[in-house]
């Protein structure tokens, strides 16, 4: 019961927090890029803080961080995973929900970081012109966040791949870095109830460019996979519901 008035308690002051602390950047973000990124991470701390004393989270970041242009392939378990990839990468823009443009707060810093929106069912056309604009020099150079999934998976769920990332990697030339995860299990996609414990993203060794897609997916998943796995035994989940 403790627990659960801790985490209805973190949530709310969390979204109290992204309110104050999106507005008070505002000015400097409406006419900085890199001011809309300081207070996107600004807020990613906070969250990162607040969640340690309050719920009883910690976070870690593991693997060698890239710093040039790469995609980066991603799993998503919740929200948690998306702003500890954001705060640890130097550039990053996420190919996102279009609708996600009108969630206030949100969608202006995700306008101004130049994140990528996709329409539900027209993927593939949302990420030609991607493409086109990198290619183009119409969007400023950083790492390229999908999840390759599509949407949040809780663990112990299997979901296949989806082949977007295939195209961005053939089309794009760049190396992939795969990123694993087990913050599902500290942080549900779905439900108000936050769970104490060490939540990790780690950054897997780089997908050099050149692979056939079929071949590049399969050893995508399988990288993303078996290691999200073993950082949720890590976190004491195991993939049959035994917790």
């Amino acid at each position: 019961m403790i627990q659960t008035v801790r985490s209805v308690l973190f949530i709310a002051q969390m979204y109290v927090m992204m309110l104050v602390i999106g507005l008070a950047f505002f000015p400097y973000a409406l006419f900085n890029k890199e001011g809309a990124r300081f207070c996107c991470k600004t807020f990613c701390r906070y969250v990162f803080w607040s969640m340690g004393w309050m719920v009883g989270i910690r976070n870690e970041v593991r693997g060698e961080v890239p710093q040039g242009e790469v995609l980066i392939a991603a799993k998503h378990q919740s929200f948690l995973d998306i702003l500890m990839i954001f705060n640890a990468l130097p550039s990053a823009k996420f190919i996102m929900k279009r609708d996600i443009l009108w969630t206030p707060i949100i969608g202006f810093y995700a306008r101004r970081l130049d994140c990528v929106p996709v329409d539900r069912g027209k993927r593939g056309a949302a990420i030609g012109k991607m493409v086109a604009d990198v290619q183009a020099g119409r969007v400023d150079p950083g790492q390229l966040v999908i999840y390759s999934q599509g949407t949040r998976v809780a663990p112990g769920v299997k979901k296949p791949y989806k082949v977007g990332t295939a195209v961005l990697y053939e089309q794009l030339g760049q190396p992939c870095v795969p990123v694993a995860t087990n913050v599902g299990i500290f942080w549900p996609r779905k439900g108000l109830w936050r769970k104490p414990g060490l939540a990790v993203v780690e950054f897997l060794p780089e997908i050099v460019p050149g692979m056939e897609k079929g071949a590049f997916l399969a050893h995508l998943e399988a990288a993303v996979e078996t290691r999200s796995d073993a950082l949720m035994r890590e976190g004491g989940f195991e993939a049959d519901g035994v917790h």
